[in-house]
C-alpha cells in the first residue's frame, strides 16, 4: 500500500507500525515515501535465538564496548552508507523524532572509541521492530543483534520483526511467517508493556542468552 501526499509525523509511524506497515523510500534522494505490508514478514524467534561458536567466542572476549542510544546519528550514518540505501531525509527525521520520545533506540559497537557497527529499531509494546544494520569491522553487526536480543528477552519483548529474512539473518533462526500470521503476533505483543531500558547496559549477553548452539 503507498500513500506519496500523507503528512508524516512520528505518531502516524507509531500508529502505522501498530497496524502492521512501515515506511521505504526508493533511495536517499527520494523525498517520497511510501508504506510496506509484505505477504509475508521476517521475525526472529526469542526462544531458539542461534548464536554460531565462533561468535560466542568473540563475544566472550570482549575486544569491543556496546553501547544503547549514544550514538544514534552515527548509526544512521552507517546504516545508509551504501550504494543503495531507503534511509532518506524524511526517513532520518521521522526516526529521529521517535529516538527523542523513546520509541526508537540504536544499539552500538565500538572499537577503541570508532564506531564500527551497529543497528537501530523501533519498540512498541511488547514488539520489537528491526530497521537497519550496518558493519564497518567483522561481526560488528552480529554483535549488535546478539546485545540486542539478549536485552530484548530480558524487558518481556514476544515479537521480533526483521521486514525481510536475509542469509545472515537466517543464520539466527530467522524465519518468514504469513500476514496474517503476523498481525495475530502483533496484536498480541502490542498488548504487553516490555521495557527496552530494562537490562544493564554492564550484563553481557551470555547471562541471558545461550551462545553456543551451533557447530560453526
Amino acid at each position: 500500500m503507498s500513500n506519496r501526499r500523507l503528512e508524516l509525523s512520528p505518531t502516524l509511524l507509531l500508529n502505522a507500525y501498530a497496524a502492521g506497515v512501515f515506511p521505504m523510500a526508493d533511495s536517499a534522494d527520494d523525498p517520497d515515501i511510501y508504506w510496506v505490508d509484505p505477504a509475508f514478514r521476517g521475525v526472529l524467534p526469542m526462544e531458539g535465538f542461534r548464536v554460531s561458536r565462533s561468535l560466542a567466542k568473540t563475544i566472550r572476549r570482549g575486544a569491543f564496548t556496546v553501547t544503547i542510544n549514544r550514538s544514534f546519528d552515527g548509526v544512521l550514518d552507517g546504516c545508509a552508507d551504501r550504494s543503495e540505501t531507503w534511509i532518506n531525509h524524511k526517513i532520518r527525521e521521522l526516526y529521529g523524532g521517535l529516538n527523542d520520545y523513546g520509541y526508537c533506540h540504536s544499539v552500538e559497537v565500538w572499537v577503541e572509541g570508532e564506531l564500527v557497527g551497529g543497528l537501530y529499531g523501533v519498540t512498541l509494546g511488547g514488539a520489537y521492530f528491526g530497521e537497519s544494520m550496518f558493519s564497518y569491522r567483522p561481526d560488528a553487526s552480529k554483535i549488535a543483534l546478539v546485545y540486542l536480543m539478549a536485552r530484548l528477552k530480558v524487558g518481556g519483548f514476544t515479537l521480533v520483526d526483521t521486514q525481510f529474512v536475509t542469509e545472515h539473518l537466517r543464520r539466527f533462526g530467522a524465519t518468514e511467517i504469513s500476514r496474517s500470521a503476523y498481525h495475530l503476533q502483533l496484536e498480541q505483543a502490542l498488548e504487553r508493556n516490555a521495557e527496552f531500558l530494562r537490562l544493564d547496559p554492564e550484563t553481557p549477553p551470555q547471562e541471558v542468552l545461550q551462545l553456543s548452539t551451533q557447530t560453526s
